[in-house]
């Protein structure tokens, strides 16, 4: 091996983990578009009130 492959295997760059940041960052932008976060903050809200004996 020359010394110029060697550094080319020290610095490989992994791909996978850009594969997986891309893919949730689609979901998230897929499930915001989809009005998500007010479900889930309404249910939120739902779940507190009954915890305290309110709802």
């Amino acid at each position: 091996m020359t010394a110029k492959s060697l550094v080319r295997q020290r610095y490989r760059l992994r791909k996978a983990p850009f594969f997986i940041i891309f893919f949730f960052l689609l979901c998230v932008c897929v499930g915001i578009a989809a009005d998500e976060p007010a479900r889930v903050f309404e249910q939120a809200v739902r779940v507190c009130l009954s915890c305290i004996g309110i709802g």
